[in-house]
């Protein structure tokens, strides 16, 4: 994983030097042909427009294609896709850097206008499509020679299983697929896969499998006979960095929800560890970033008379950490006002109820406008949690809930929440039923996330907030 991760960094020499040669050729082009100067290394040593090009404007670029998701996994990426990706993105960089740098520029003819945004575009498209092949005819030639691929676990061992391993192992396709082994799914399977690749387990087993043998790929093929099977692996795999790609059947194909990007791969229903785009995710965690800091900033002070009032009202730190799950199920520290008296817990782990005697005075009043979670702002600026994202969970009531719920898993999907769809449809829950009955909103949130929404939602917390419509 981590030497995959290092072929990224030859993406963005590619592109730093693209841009610089773009913009070199754009350089000479004004100069000989526009300006019609006489160019020598001394005009090259001064100009301060030439020297722009090779730091300012590659820098720029790179800002550019990071914040649309270009930097992500080099082995996943299809050529023809990239290439038209970085098509739309050329055009619309090009289209800013002419209006921001090249319109007040000096010309003899209106059509210099023309020529200068051809030759910006021309250049700057042709270097980092070149640049951008090179590396990746690399990764397929690594997925090709076998030094790189994806451990991958096939669920199933019967006719269909056994077609998908041959049609994904033969035939010399770069696809990348390192199979570890296979899941039967019952004693009544054939298990045609056993010369093959090595039997696992059966599906009781994939949890422990997928830890084991660090499994990135799953491909489900289960028979028609099976598919009542399919809630158990997905929730199973829900909220882990794993690529779920189940065989289809017709109906599935009519219905449009298959997958279907490469020519020579087999068509999958994919459900992929992530939700959100790249450019959605960066331009998420900036916003949370952004708006963190901002409120710090402006609530700073209220923060420190809050904390002052809770250290003079009754014994005790002024924090509160609690270990929560967060993404992926990884276990976080949450910061918290202390609400609640230092024995509130002193006969194990309660739900806080509306009139809660282990409440103090001051932590009341915060529980209600909800005061005592400002501090997980910082929980955010760690990285720890999003602006909007499920209510994160200890795990002693997540295994209360997973018996209820086993859908629980794909809250682990994102990042909790300062806030969430949940909290504001139905504040706190005082047992496990309520929290079920929250989760709810959370996987309606996780299925429609979007930055509006966001935006949403932090309008209707701050009218519970202001309403006092927390307890």
């Amino acid at each position: 994983m981590q030497g995959r991760k290092k072929l990224i960094w030859g993406y963005v020499i590619a592109d730093y030097v693209a841009a610089a040669m773009a913009w070199l050729t754009l350089y000479f082009f004004r100069k000989m042909y526009i300006e019609q100067v006489a160019f020598n290394s001394e005009i090259a040593s001064t100009d301060t427009t030439l020297l722009l090009g090779f730091f300012a404007i590659p820098a720029v670029w790179l800002l550019l294609y990071y914040v649309t998701g270009c930097y992500t996994d080099i082995y996943r990426k299809s050529r023809l896709i990239e290439m038209l990706k970085t098509f739309f993105i050329s055009m619309a960089g090009v289209t800013v850097i002419f209006f921001a740098l090249l319109l007040d520029d000096d010309i003899q003819r209106y059509s210099d206008y023309y020529l200068t945004l051809a030759i910006i575009f021309s250049a700057q498209l042709c270097y980092t499509v070149m640049g951008r092949l090179l590396v990746l005819f690399y990764a397929k030639a690594q997925l090709q020679r076998g030094t790189v691929g994806f451990n991958t676990l096939i669920i199933g061992s019967d006719q269909k299983a056994n077609e998908i391993y041959e049609e994904l192992s033969g035939g010399g396709l770069v696809l990348g697929y390192r199979f570890c082994g296979y899941l039967e799914l019952g004693s009544n399977q054939k298990n045609l896969l056993t010369d093959s690749i090595r039997k696992l387990g059966s599906l009781e087993d994939l949890e422990a499998a997928v830890e084991q043998y660090k499994i990135e790929e799953v491909i489900v093929a289960v028979e028609s006979t099976e598919h009542h099977r399919l809630n158990y692996i997905i929730n199973t795999l829900a909220g882990k960095e794993i690529y779920i790609k189940i065989i289809p059947d017709l109906f599935d194909i009519l219905s449009g929800t298959v997958k279907f990007n490469h020519i020579i791969s087999t068509a999958f229903i994919e459900i992929p560890p992530v939700l959100l785009s790249e450019w959605q995710r960066i331009s998420k965690r900036w916003f949370d970033v952004a708006l963190s800091l901002v409120a710090l900033l402006f609530l700073g002070l209220p923060m420190l008379v809050v904390a002052a009032i809770i250290k003079l009202s009754s014994k005790g730190p002024v924090f509160y950490e609690q270990e929560r799950l967060g993404q992926y199920g990884i276990p976080f520290r949450i910061i918290k006002f202390r609400s609640m008296y230092t024995d509130a817990e002193k006969m194990g782990p309660q739900l806080a109820s509306a009139e809660d005697k282990r409440i103090t005075p001051i932590g009341r009043f915060m529980r209600k406008y909800r005061v005592d979670e400002l501090p997980q702002f910082i929980n955010i600026l760690r990285g720890d949690m999003s602006l909007i994202g499920p209510r994160a969970e200890r795990r002693y009531y997540v295994d209360q809930i997973l018996p209820q719920a086993p859908y629980y898993k794909h809250v682990w999907k994102v990042k909790p929440g300062l806030t969430s769809l949940g909290m504001v449809k139905y504040g706190y829950a005082s047992t496990v039923d309520e929290m079920v009955k929250r989760l709810k909103y959370d996987i309606l949130y996780i299925e429609n996330m979007s930055i509006l929404l966001d935006m949403k939602i932090i309008i209707y917390t701050v009218m519970t907030v202001l309403y006092g419509r927390g307890k």
